[in-house]
């Protein structure tokens, strides 16, 4: 079973469990909430045409054994420098200081490819130890191959090796993202 635990504003009001956490992150709009939904097979994350609608740190438990974090975009969204800074803090907040966080998925939407946000977030994970894995999102839909930047492991220490493409409109490479998480 599948259930929404909370929104929460802060990182200090995230419940204190003993289950895996395994959060994704991503530049607005890039299918963030898609992609959550396609990989428990339900429709728990909130899912909008309008980006920067996931504005607080939303937990899911999965079957009492891991939860999935849907934590706010960054980049596009049409907020306030207040508010965008305000979001950054908290995501960094939650990667510094949440022990249950087992892996970070960075999502990539394979249509824009990697953007300078993205870049400084796999820094701020490699400097800090975080462990963190590029998933690429919509490689259903027409990509731009060569304008796409190389993303080499050998220059991010705490990057996961292996590189995910997924469609969660199409079921692409939904089945790895699983078995990582502990959704069957």
């Amino acid at each position: 079973m599948i259930k929404f635990v909370g929104s929460f504003e802060n990182v200090k009001s995230l419940p204190n469990t003993q289950f895996a956490e395994y959060a994704f992150v991503g530049r607005s709009n890039v299918g963030k909430s898609s992609l959550i939904n396609a990989i428990v097979n339900e429709k728990i994350a909130r899912t909008s045409n309008t980006p920067g609608r996931t504005q607080s740190l939303n937990l899911f438990n999965i079957r009492d054994k891991s939860m999935i974090v849907d934590l706010p975009g960054y980049g596009y969204a049409r907020v306030s420098k207040v508010e965008a800074m305000r979001w950054l803090q908290r995501l960094e907040e939650y990667l510094l200081n949440r022990s249950q966080l087992r892996r970070l998925f960075i999502l990539i939407d394979s249509r824009v490819g990697v953007k300078d946000s993205d870049i400084d977030l796999m820094n701020f994970c490699d400097e800090n130890g975080i462990c963190y894995q590029i998933v690429y999102t919509k490689k259903d839909k027409r990509i731009r191959e060569k304008e796409q930047l190389k993303i080499e492991h050998k220059n991010h220490p705490a990057m996961v090796e292996k590189i995910l493409e997924t469609s969660a409109e199409k079921k692409i490479g939904l089945d790895e993202l699983r078995d990582i998480i502990g959704v069957k």
